[in-house]
């Protein structure tokens, strides 16, 4: 079975959750206080998936109109992971910043 992983075999931590800053133009309601960002996970680099996002290729509408840059401060720890840990991670990522003053968009 094509990418079945061997019994007994660790998963693969080649996941990760990333953030993307966007520009005010995303969040009209936004005060000078808050910053407005996209959270993700990916099985690709985090630069790679910044890419795919602004050509358009698999992307968010929030990034591909209103991405400014990878916001590594707020991640890079964090990652390589599993899928499973990806998941849960980027929905405790998205809560935490918005607990923050973040306005935050994606983050499921």
């Amino acid at each position: 079975m094509s990418g079945a992983r061997a019994k007994g075999t660790a998963p693969s931590r080649h996941h990760s959750v990333y953030v993307i800053a966007l520009k005010d133009g995303a969040c009209p309601e936004k005060s000078s206080s808050l910053s407005c960002v996209y959270v993700g996970l990916t099985g690709l680099t985090v630069e790679k998936r910044f890419r795919n996002h602004q050509t358009g290729h698999k992307s968010s509408k929030w990034v591909k109109n209103f991405g400014l840059d990878l916001m590594p401060e707020l991640f890079d720890s964090l990652n390589p992971m599993t899928y499973e840990q990806a998941v849960k991670m980027e929905r405790e990522l998205a809560d935490d910043l918005r607990s923050r003053g973040y306005i935050v968009f994606g983050g499921h």
